[in-house]
């Protein structure tokens, strides 16, 4: 009975370290307004290349004003 009680305690373990190892914490992105956009922003593939441009991942639109914000991984 102890045998089966340490093979089971065992799986568990196992079971727990896999599901654990795929939890894994996402990356933060970070943004930075673009210094070579000008003019208002509409186009999402338009910022983003533009950030491509600057070293960036990608970009996007945002606010009232209508600017291009890069994005990378922090």
């Amino acid at each position: 009975m102890a045998g089966f009680s340490r093979v089971v305690a065992t799986a568990f373990l196992m079971l727990m370290l896999v599901f654990a190892s795929g939890m894994v914490a996402e990356a933060r992105t970070c943004e930075s307004q673009s210094r070579r956009f000008r003019g208002l922003c509409f186009s999402k593939r338009n910022c983003g290349s533009v950030c491509h441009t600057e070293g960036f991942n990608g970009g996007h639109c945002r606010g009232f004003r209508r600017r291009c914000f890069c994005t990378r991984h922090c």
